[in-house]
């Protein structure tokens, strides 16, 4: 007999099902929340086969530590980087660089490879939280191999602290199912349409750097910008909104496919793989700019099992493991060696690579917002209002 308390209903259980599937949530969180745990130590228990087996390349541990995004990993490539060196991935997901840094900055953060974004690099540096990346035990690392735009941000004063992982843009996505026919191409219009016609239905980033900046981009600001007056002018639009937004997140996708949300801010990965799954769904990048950015692969300082994050890091640069990588989760990469592996179709899909009247708009992050406190500050009233 069933608890009524441990009830999953069949769409909640399809929703953490795809956010397994697509790497925004641990083993260890599907099967708990999902009631599949116990079966399976059950189940275990009475099949030794299923019983999880030791590591069988003993060098580097039973385990890896990996602090990523929401729907960023092709989890079949965990499982076989299991397969070969017996070290299980073990993925965190988070759904901001601030969350990240306060969480390395705190200690203790049990991390072995994180995912900073190019404009926070600098800042893991200078507070001594990053270490020098040894490019001796990342063969699959060739430097010559990656766009240089996508690639210089993981040295600091002459050091390798970071390796490319992929580079994207922030726009949004809705599903033109509801829209009536109204062609949306701004953030204006997202702005706006949120607070009508989408009331209820609208989701922004819980991460101050692109919720502000697109907020900022309604005025014509800059996506960076740290003026009082311009972030007072963000702010006011913010707390305008916030009544008619259906949720605050990163991990919006369960909700668009369900159709509790129409609408969210959405990075180009998400944007694809929402197109391609859901054809209603377009990715829009505003006139008016908005973010483009690069993310890397790094090692904490003090990571517990260093050894296993070094291979994991190599696992992931192979190109023929990257190329797996792109095609499920729908990021362009920066290297040469896999773009060669990847379908013309792919190349040449504009959510990944957008015309390049609209992709020289788009900003880098700056450093200086990753640690400004009145955006800190503005974010925490918007969230809590």
């Amino acid at each position: 007999m069933t608890n009524n308390n441990d009830y999953i209903s069949k769409k909640k259980f399809m929703e953490e099902l795809y956010r397994y599937k697509r790497g925004s949530v641990t083993r260890r969180h599907f099967l708990n929340v999902t009631g599949l745990g116990m079966a399976t130590a059950v189940m275990g228990a009475a099949v030794p086969g299923l019983r999880p087996q030791p590591a069988f390349a003993g060098d580097i541990g039973d385990r890896v530590v990996l602090a990523t995004w929401p729907n960023y990993h092709d989890p079949a490539n965990f499982e076989a980087f299991t397969a070969a060196t017996g070290a299980h991935v073990q993925v965190n997901v988070f759904g901001s660089n601030e969350e990240m840094l306060a969480k390395l900055q705190a200690g203790g953060s049990g991390w072995d490879v994180f995912v900073p974004t190019n404009y926070t690099i600098t800042t893991y540096v200078g507070e001594d939280l990053i270490e020098p990346l040894d490019t001796a035990m990342l063969p699959n690392y060739d430097a010559a191999s990656y766009n240089p735009r996508f690639a210089e941000a993981g040295s600091v004063d002459g050091k390798l602290y970071a390796v490319p992982k992929d580079w994207g843009t922030t726009g949004y996505v809705v599903n033109t199912a509801h829209t009536g026919g109204r062609k949306l191409t701004s953030w204006k219009d997202f702005w706006d349409i949120a607070r009508n016609e989408f009331s209820g239905r609208g989701m922004v980033h819980d991460y101050q750097l692109t919720t502000i900046g697109n907020a900022l981009k309604y005025f014509g600001y800059s996506f960076n910008s740290i003026d009082e007056k311009e972030l007072a002018d963000a702010e006011k639009l913010l707390l305008d909104v916030k009544p008619h937004l259906f949720a605050i997140s990163s991990d919006y996708q369960p909700a668009l496919r369900n159709g509790d949300a129409w609408m969210s801010m959405a990075w180009t990965g998400d944007g694809k793989q929402l197109n391609s799954d859901m054809p209603e769904m377009e990715y829009i990048l505003g006139v008016e700019g908005g973010e483009i950015w690069s993310d890397y692969y790094a090692i904490p300082k003090g990571a517990p099992h260093r050894d296993a994050a070094y291979a994991l890091i190599n696992f992931l640069l192979d190109p023929e493991v990257n190329s797996r990588e792109v095609l499920a989760h729908g990021y362009p990469t920066a290297d040469a060696r896999t773009n060669a592996l990847l379908p013309e179709s792919l190349l040449n899909d504009p959510i990944l690579y957008p015309a390049e009247d609209l992709l020289s708009a788009l900003e880098f992050g700056a450093a200086a917002t990753l640690t400004d406190p009145n955006r800190a500050e503005l974010m925490a009233r918007f969230k809590s209002a």
